[in-house]
């Protein structure tokens, strides 16, 4: 934590010009505004809102509750309120609707711009403000005098209704949440920049970190208008170090990706405290150098729930709850979690409540019951979180990170040949590189009494395209992965052609026996010849044994392919590394 830098001074609003017909009003405290992590250096912080005043008038994102009343005391020296044509929202939240309420009261003819989900809070909130409210996504306003602004709709887990807004008269970004930072200074423009770097970094982690797939595809909507200034939420104007700050941002996003070890945190909010806690707990697994993929699931599709699932190394998962129960979005996350995730995960459980905690339990219960293992004691929050709940809620964080560490630790195999020890000609051999498939076969007539189970699967790389008229495959088999079941010409099997990111090689072994069934939690059609298309494949081919040769400790097939199909196209085949050939 960092001590106060700013005198002690009351809050105020400062008024500056910023662009043609563009003035900027900054209410200003000078000690730390609220409880939440991203405030924690204590520097004090703005809310920006813009005023545009050309043939129509605009207002860009008002603050919130706690400036108000000096709020619009100072707009009305600036601006006839019954004048004001729009009012555009970067985003919405409970304390922005205060000063919307008061606001609209006195603005009887002012229009709301914003996105569709900031539109349903709105009306949900407010069903009296219907008609006084207009949606945009990638649109143009004309206000006259070359005050052409372009909207771009830019959602976030945390800010789903996200809306950023181009002056193309100006050439002024308003950027809302992004490229801001929670310092309050006299200082409008960041002449200093380098001064500020510590302030926005922090404010990058704490807000941006965990959605950093989502910040880039902002960044990439953003790249299109030829800005010169960024206007953003809080902190100074951006003018002296607008392409600094823009690569810092592609920079940090590219930081967090490449950290080791990742966390799929998902969560729902109905007041916003659990996303409260959501970010204190993210705060703590970033600072210990985990990648945070942050979900919110009353916004995210199952598919991409069931991506980030399978690809984290560890989740943590956090609900409120509603009429004693957890919404329905986070129930469908957990069984998501519960299908797909490997019990060797680590996982974690958070939530807030009012009058009881059901959800919390539920969550708790399920996980371990179904054998996962928690990285921290499961945190229940009654209402809005204090500062010493959020500290808590950092250190469980850095506890998952350090215990997620231990366990990955735990699961890396030693490697019982080394360098210093393996033959030379073994490592060699070691770095080819092969494809990662799953072979599926089936057992039929007078071998099904033999081997017990219809279907069979085993995973493998040792694979290569032999022949290209007709177009043939060579594969290695090895006699304890079950090659007698495609070691005599006529045998039929698929090759199912693994994704990468897409954990399916877990269900499956290098040497399966013909009594274990990897298909029950799988997605599987039957290809022509009887055998197990995987659904969750990259692609396949079915094939035809034509010739075998015994070799080694294994078996030499090549097989013709009678058919194939790419069941994605796009995506990355899975690849197996292996540093010896000594092993698998």
């Amino acid at each position: 934590m960092c001590a106060t830098l700013t005198p002690n001074r009351k809050r105020d609003v400062q008024v500056a010009e910023i662009g043609q017909d563009t003035i900027v009003l900054r209410s200003r405290t000078w000690e730390r505004l609220k409880f939440e992590v991203e405030y924690s250096r204590q520097r004090g912080t703005t809310a920006n809102s813009y005023l545009i005043q050309a043939d129509k008038k605009a207002l860009i994102d008002p603050p919130g509750e706690s400036f108000t009343e000096i709020y619009l005391q100072e707009l009305a020296e600036h601006l006839d309120l019954t004048t004001l044509d729009y009012i555009i929202l970067g985003h919405v939240n409970p304390n922005r609707r205060a000063t919307l309420k008061v606001l609209l009261a006195q603005a009887p003819q002012a229009t709301l711009i914003c996105t569709r989900p900031a539109a349903n809070a709105l009306k949900t909130a407010f069903p009296e403000w219907e008609s006084r409210i207009q949606t945009v996504r990638d649109d143009t306003l004309d206000l006259g005098r070359g005050h052409q602004l372009k909207f771009a709709s830019v959602p976030t887990p945390r800010w789903a209704d996200g809306l950023c807004t181009y002056d193309s008269a100006t050439k002024i970004l308003y950027t809302d949440k992004f490229f801001g930072a929670h310092i309050c200074e006299d200082d409008l423009f960041d002449k200093d920049w380098k001064s500020l770097d510590a302030e926005r970094r922090y404010y990058f982690d704490c807000l941006h970190a965990p959605q950093t797939k989502q910040v880039e595809a902002a960044l990439e909507k953003m790249a299109v208008f030829p800005a010169k200034s960024y206007a953003p939420a809080h902190g100074p104007v951006v003018n002296y170090s607008l392409s600094r700050f823009t690569y810092d941002y592609h920079q940090w996003c590219q930081g967090q990706k490449v950290q080791e070890l990742s966390v799929a945190l998902l969560y729902a909010s109905a007041y916003g405290n659990t996303a409260i806690l959501a970010g204190a707990i993210a705060n703590g697994l970033i600072e210990n150098g985990v990648n945070v993929e942050s979900i919110n699931c009353e916004l995210a599709e199952t598919a991409d729930i069931t991506r980030i699932v399978e690809t984290c190394d560890g989740l943590i998962i956090g609900s409120p709850t509603l009429g004693g129960h957890a919404p329905t979005q986070i129930q469908t996350a957990l069984g998501i979690i519960l299908s797909t995730a490997a019990k060797t995960k680590l996982a974690g459980v958070f939530g807030s409540y009012g009058w009881s905690g059901e959800a919390i339990d539920l969550l708790e219960n399920k996980l371990k019951d179904a054998n996962y293992r928690l990285g921290f004691e499961s945190i229940r929050v009654k209402f809005t979180p204090t500062p010493e709940i959020l500290q808590q809620c950092q250190e469980a964080g850095a506890l998952f990170a350090q215990n997620l560490k231990k366990a990955k630790k735990l699961r890396t195999p030693r490697q019982v040949v080394t360098e210093t020890h393996v033959d030379r000609t073994e490592q060699a051999v070691g770095r080819i590189v092969g494809s990662l498939c799953v072979v599926t076969t089936c057992v039929s007539g007078a071998a099904l009494k033999e081997h017990g189970d219809t279907h069979n699967g085993v995973l493998t790389s040792w694979v290569s395209q032999a022949t290209f008229s007709p177009p043939g495959i060579m594969i290695a088999i090895a006699d304890e992965q079950n090659a007698d079941l495609i070691c005599h010409p006529g045998s039929k099997f698929v090759l199912n052609i693994l994704k990468e990111g897409r954990n399916v090689r877990r269900y499956f072994s290098r040497n399966n026996t013909s009594g274990d069934n990897p298909f029950i939690n799988l997605s599987t059609k039957t290809a022509v010849n009887g055998c197990l298309i995987l659904t969750e494949a990259l692609s396949y081919l079915e094939c035809t044994v034509q010739n075998q040769t015994k070799c080694g400790d294994g078996w030499l097939i090549y097989a013709v392919v009678d058919n194939g199909e790419v069941l994605e196209n796009e995506g990355l085949t899975a690849l197996e590394h292996r540093k010896s050939a000594s092993y698998c």
